[in-house]
């Protein structure tokens, strides 16, 4: 009865910190709520019994995601406020796409809860001849070899938004060309002066 109140409990705070991630006005405050939710995770994996996933989910995400999210957010010169401007105009669209994804998740999961109830009745096969590392590595690069490549899709994305975010032109700045310095050979690169003595290099 414990174990089912705190299941839900940290469900109700995740779920709820969550919300208040995507809804906060300020971005330090969404970073809080989200290494909030990541302890509410790591405590439902700890009810559930999986304590590694959970020191993981700390250890990972919590001391080494969410904080560099935090600095990046509060080391970052950008005007949120300009950002917002445009928010209602685009909730519409906004709202289509959240509603695609989440009828595609709930289609995702009644079939992976569909396919786990038949895998339920088939008795697994063990392999003794194999190791577990090569065990791990053919139901990982088979049977979901997809979601790998999507999360790898999902981390070159942010690695381009981070890129985008923290590049900026500023006037007066000069900057390097590398067609320039490529194309640079020795007749373009250096000069060779006589120098005489008792005199110095006229410029």
């Amino acid at each position: 009865m414990a174990l089912a109140i705190a299941f839900y409990l940290l469900a109700a705070v995740t779920v709820g910190s969550g919300f208040a991630v995507v809804s906060s006005r300020n971005p330090v405050h969404s970073v809080l709520f989200l290494i909030l939710s990541f302890f509410s995770a790591a405590g439902l994996f700890v009810t559930l019994g999986a304590e590694f996933l959970a020191m993981l989910l700390v250890v990972v995400y919590v001391g080494a995601v969410a904080v560099l999210f935090l600095f990046v957010v509060m080391m970052l010169d950008v005007d949120f406020a300009a950002l917002r401007q445009g928010f209602a105009r685009y909730m519409p669209l906004g709202g289509l796409v959240a509603g695609i994804l989440a009828i595609e998740m709930i289609v995702v999961a009644t079939a992976v809860s569909t396919q786990g109830a038949a895998r339920l009745n088939d008795t697994p096969t063990v392999h003794t001849d194999v190791s577990n590392a090569e065990t791990i590595g053919r139901v990982l690069y088979t049977d979901y070899v997809y979601f790998f490549q999507a999360a790898g899709l999902v981390l070159l994305v942010a690695m381009i938004g981070a890129i985008v975010l923290t590049l900026r032109h500023k006037p007066g700045v000069r900057r390097q060309v590398i067609a320039d310095q490529v194309a640079r050979g020795p007749k373009s690169g250096m000069r060779i002066v006589q120098i005489k003595s008792g005199q110095g290099i006229d410029q």
